[in-house]
């Protein structure tokens, strides 16, 4: 089952050249975890709900174990900080769904565990 990581972060009025930096070297600490982009940034967006200043990451792995393992590996740990220190924001590593995935299953069996 897939799995992302999940990144909100909160823009800068100007991006600090160690940003830049993590920026053109993190692709190469996905590469062996088979991590690849699906948004980055997201500069043209439509907020249809709430307010959403922020900037929004998400990178697909092929599993929640290549996920962790890129996020705790040594490569990805030594070029963490060069995005941290300048940029606040949250990250989270989250399951994805199986194929055929149906919202109203799920809603039948919460109906079923809340009967008495």
């Amino acid at each position: 089952m897939p799995a992302y990581a999940i990144a909100r972060l909160r823009p800068t009025d100007t991006l600090h050249d160690e940003v830049l930096t993590y920026m053109e070297r993190v692709q190469g600490t996905l590469d062996p975890y088979d991590g690849r982009f699906l948004i980055h940034g997201a500069p043209e967006r439509e907020v249809r709900e709430g307010d959403w200043p922020d900037a929004v990451v998400i990178v697909a792995f092929p599993s929640m174990s290549h996920a962790r393992a890129w996020y705790d590996s040594p490569a990805y740990q030594e070029l963490l900080p060069l995005r941290t220190r300048h940029l606040d924001g949250d990250l989270i590593l989250i399951d994805g769904l199986p194929p055929n995935y149906d919202p109203a299953t799920t809603a039948a069996a919460l109906r079923t565990a809340r009967l008495p």
